[in-house]
């Protein structure tokens, strides 16, 4: 049975860590990479209401989405290309307060307005990387990267 991932209220920060508990139990026991990340898309997007979370799988020189809760997605992203291919080249967290001004970037869709992008890291090359868009311009900071940061580091692939 799901456990319970009711949205809770406060501060971000609150929110995150109400929210860590729940995500190392919903990985816990459980092998299957595509379930795991399903279920940590899906308790994201619920306790935050982001327009779009979601996971893309480094497959040779390209991303292929995962697991994801939102709109219909890019499908593939070339290496060093929009927010996400940037991030797995630089292997670093990127926060673009306005999609709109990153250089090259990929849209996906028009509603999106700011994105961040955290690389999942295995024996020290990028397999993944964790997508998360607003709709909302200057949304995400070093309290979302700090936490998704946390998250992703939970997740074993």
């Amino acid at each position: 049975m799901a456990e319970d991932l009711s949205v809770s209220t406060g501060s971000k920060t609150e929110q995150y860590e109400a929210l860590l508990p729940q995500i190392k139990g919903l990985l816990e026991g459980e092998d299957d990479i595509v379930a795991n990340l399903a279920n940590v898309g899906a308790a994201l997007k619920e306790q935050f209401n982001w327009w779009w979370v979601g996971f893309y799988f480094v497959k040779d020189t390209q991303l292929v989405v995962g697991p994801f809760q939102g709109p219909v997605a890019c499908t593939r992203i070339s290496k060093g290309r929009g927010v996400c291919g940037t991030a797995w080249l630089q292997e670093k967290t990127l926060i673009v307060p306005d999609v709109e001004k990153f250089p090259g970037h990929i849209a996906c869709s028009s509603i999106s307005k700011s994105e961040i992008v955290v690389p999942i890291i295995n024996n020290g090359s990028v397999v993944a990387v964790l997508d998360v868009d607003s709709e909302h311009n200057n949304f995400f900071d070093e309290i979302d990267q700090l936490y998704l940061n946390k998250i992703v580091d939970l997740i074993k692939f």
